[in-house]
């Protein structure tokens, strides 16, 4: 995918990912970005551990995997700041 196209995938699953975990009122625009591009990184090595693929392109079965990664990260973040 192009840069453009990670920057706009990675804001919607951040923010998706935000609200899911309650945390949207605590991160912003940018935060949004780096934890769904973070999040479909973690999510493709998720995947691959079980052998399935990781994100391929801007389509549902991407945006899941991404979503997971971006859900297990602000899990993992919160864990930390407790």
């Amino acid at each position: 995918m192009g840069i453009i196209l990670w920057i706009i995938f990675g804001g919607l699953v951040g923010w998706i990912a935000s609200m899911i975990m309650k945390t949207n009122a605590q991160q912003g625009f940018v935060l949004n970005i780096i934890v769904g591009i973070i999040g479909a990184v973690l999510g493709g090595w998720i995947m691959s551990l079980i052998g399935k693929s990781g994100v391929g392109g801007f389509n549902l079965y991407s945006f899941l995997v991404a979503l997971l990664g971006a859900v297990v990260l602000i899990w993992i973040v919160k864990a930390l700041r407790n």
